[in-house]
């Protein structure tokens, strides 16, 4: 359990609760309401025992009390468990709900795996030791970036994902945004750049009239485009009062500004976020007069991402650190790897000017999501360093517009419980869901896993969040090897369920198959590909890569 415990004599006794209610505080918010029903729903299924709900009321002995403590904070909750009585008191609007999920976890081993499969344990309870237990997320801001949650906000909500849905059973989402590009939001080229070009980045010469990656990007030392983007900053506040944060950050694209004004302020500074910082700094004070509350957030993203020498961000400012660069395969810290030294220099730094900082890490292939990737061994460790240098939200990047990047369920699951507790084992996070999602069959796929992370680590590949085959460490071998233990696994299944998802699993083995070339005739290539369309389409792939949908490949393939 990821709390802080102080434990006493006695226990309470899962297997002796004839007579007992559950309890809602008076005056209930949805998301207490919803976190009794879900109290109630669970504790049914595990011991047979549906308890009745009772609002309001007196407290009292026999009773699983769900409550509001205003001294708590919107995500942070308090567990009491005496021998006649469980409370769990909550901060507003999550903290009650989300302390519901952590008791179903810890005292009665429930695990919410995927939105279509929880498990609950069967047999005896342990009784549960008498004591306080309380814990607070330390990052107030949480996205594990997979399809999975946005179509299932429920589950979401069990992962103690923040960032989904507004539903407020659910406990809404965190009043703070992603950072983001933004500037083609807040300075339209479509409104302004046919009469101001002198608005938008000068590249070689002339004023950008590229519109790719949401560019141009903006001239962010011309006072008329603060003026505009400091408007349209606080037009969208006045219409969101209960936002906490904004973001007025660069678009996706390296054609920034080279004017001599911007330059003026680029070259002094070392690094093209001097100008950029400079106008995140304008915006932000203009903003602090009307919404003192309110943060500024910008990338540190590419270009951006080295710290000025002297151009420091404001108080109400949030930097958010992006990782593209780095090598995905080893940890970010990890000293014995050159490619990532850079970014941790950079976190050093930033960290050192700003105390709210925010990380947006990357998960997947982005050329090819379903290929396998060898980085879950990276994810914990990568978390805890973000901590340990105090982010306060982290933005983990993945399939996010599809439901079968490679095991996007494991990775999900792992990411989703991680982020809540940083301290949680990845390792273990991972025995368990394999063991429990597909059983038997499970011991195949970790020692599929084994396998192409120690491939990886032997070949000494540096791969980032593009790579090709090659570049992750596979070829025909490793992709025959990964096809192997699918099929073992596969064998192993004890039913239906536990085949289909073995199935869906199995879809990165046969991409590894297709692109490394495996096969040694005609007819064994035709039936891969028939085979891994057939699994695609049957689990629902909507993309096999950011920019590419799953059709489009599906055709290239058969045309090939």
């Amino acid at each position: 359990m990821p709390v802080k415990k102080n434990v006493s004599e006695g226990k309470l006794d899962w297997e002796k609760m004839d007579g007992w209610e559950i309890a809602v505080t008076s005056n209930p918010t949805p998301a207490e309401s919803y976190a009794a029903e879900e109290f109630q729903r669970w504790l049914g299924r595990r011991t047979g025992r549906e308890l009745p709900i009772r609002p309001g009321g007196e407290c009292r002995a026999q009773q699983i009390r769900i409550d509001f403590d205003s001294e708590l904070e919107e995500e942070e909750f308090r567990i009491e468990v005496e021998e006649d009585r469980l409370t769990i008191a909550g901060g507003r609007p999550r903290g009650a709900l989300y302390g519901v999920y952590q008791a179903l976890e810890d005292f009665l081993g429930i695990r919410f795996l995927t939105g279509d499969h929880t498990h609950v344990p069967e047999g005896s309870i342990d009784p549960t030791p008498c004591g306080t237990y309380s814990y607070a997320p330390p990052f107030s801001f949480r996205w594990s970036f997979y399809r999975e949650n946005a179509d299932q906000p429920e589950f979401a909500a069990r992962l103690r994902v923040n960032t989904i849905t507004d539903e407020e059973r659910l406990g809404g989402k965190t009043p703070q945004n992603l950072i983001n590009h933004s500037v083609h939001a807040l300075v339209p080229f479509e409104k302004y750049g046919a009469e101001h070009p002198e608005y938008f980045a000068m590249v070689d010469g002339e004023r950008d009239t590229n519109t790719h990656g949401g560019g141009p990007q903006l001239c962010v030392t011309n006072p008329e485009v603060i003026e505009i983007a400091t408007r349209s900053t606080i037009a969208h506040l006045d219409a969101h009062p209960q936002l906490r944060n904004f973001s007025v950050s660069q678009a996706d694209t390296d054609r920034y500004c080279r004017c001599p004004e911007c330059e003026a302020i680029n070259q002094p500074e070392g690094t093209p976020m001097g100008s950029q910082l400079a106008f995140v700094n304008a915006v932000a004070e203009a903003v602090e007069k009307k919404y003192p509350q309110v943060k500024i957030g910008t990338l540190a993203y590419w270009y951006t991402r080295q710290r000025p020498k002297t151009i420091r961000p404001r108080a109400n400012v949030q930097i958010q650190l992006c990782s593209i660069e780095c090598c995905t395969v080893h940890a970010l810290d990890d000293p014995n790897c050159p490619r990532n030294q850079p970014f941790c220099r950079d976190m050093d730094e930033w960290g050192e000017a700003c105390n709210d900082i925010w990380i947006w890490n990357y998960n997947t292939n982005f050329r090819m999501y379903d290929l396998p990737f060898p980085n879950l061994r990276s994810i914990g460790p990568n978390v805890r360093y973000f901590l340990k240098n105090q982010a306060k939200g982290i933005f983990m990047q993945a399939n996010g517009n599809g439901r079968t990047g490679e095991l996007s369920d494991l990775r999900n699951y792992v990411i989703g419980r991680l982020l809540w507790d940083p301290k949680a084992d990845e390792k273990e996070l991972q025995r368990e869901f394999i063991e429990l999602h597909y059983g038997k069959a499970g011991g195949p796929i970790e020692e599929y896993l084994e396998m192409l992370h120690d491939n990886a680590e032997a070949r000494g590949v540096h791969p980032n969040c593009f790579p090709s085959a090659e570049e992750a460490g596979l070829d025909a071998a490793v992709a025959k090897r990964s096809a192997d233990y699918f099929a073992q696994a596969l064998e192993l299944a004890t039913d239906d369920a536990i085949r289909s998802r073995v199935e869906k699993a199995s879809i990165c083995a046969y991409r590894a198959l297709i692109v490394t070339e495996a096969w040694e005739s005609e007819e064994e290539k035709e039936r891969s590909l028939d085979r891994y369309i057939a699994l695609c389409k049957n689990h629902g792939m909507s993309h096999s890569a950011e920019r590419q949908l799953a059709d489009e490949y599906f055709a290239e393939l058969k045309s090939a």
